[in-house]
């Protein structure tokens, strides 16, 4: 096996290796959600990326051989779940569908808002434009019903004041006399 920290060719550090495994990002990524107040040491990180690149090859594999004892010709998430029962790691089964379940929840939601917009069949640029015309046209009506409500109030205090000097009058009348 290759060292894969040798650089090939002009230094570009891509090995045949390389390509085989898990990004050493995602990995360490998931180590430190894992353990973060725990240091490890490169050694140990790179026996875990073998691990795991290990582990997805074995079960890969398997859920390849079930797909073809089933005359299938694509490995499905079951073809999965049943590798791992067969491999004997039937204690990840039940995460292994949660997480199914979680992405096919995900998917379903990406397929509703996109096709909404699809079946619309109206550019997202016309989309965009309708939506201001309509917001423009609701501040324009919440405008009209602000100043109704103000020459309203205006009336009422205008017949209030007049209401008021009528009585006053009444009241220097009565006095008069």
């Amino acid at each position: 096996m290759a060292n894969p920290n040798s650089t090939g060719p002009l230094g570009s550090g891509n090995t045949e290796d390389d390509e085989l495994t898990l990004p050493r990002a995602s990995i360490n990524k998931m180590i430190k959600e894992l353990v973060p107040s725990v240091r490890i040491a490169n050694e140990a990180r790179e026996l875990i990326l073998n691990c795991c690149t290990e582990f997805i090859h074995l079960l890969s594999s398997e859920a390849n051989e079930i797909c073809n004892q089933l005359h299938k010709k694509t490995i499905n998430a079951e073809h999965v779940l049943m590798a791992l029962n067969r491999l004997g790691f039937c204690d990840y089964t039940a995460e292994a569908e949660a997480v199914l379940k979680d992405c096919k929840a995900v998917a379903a939601k990406r397929r509703r808002q996109s096709t909404r917009l699809e079946n619309l069949g109206i550019p997202e640029e016309e989309l965009l434009r309708q939506q201001q015309e309509l917001f423009a046209k609701a501040r324009q009506e919440q405008a009209q019903a602000d100043q109704q409500q103000w020459e309203q109030l205006q009336a009422a205090a205008a017949r209030q004041a007049q209401q008021q000097q009528q009585q006053q009058g009444e009241d220097d009348l009565d006095d008069y006399c």
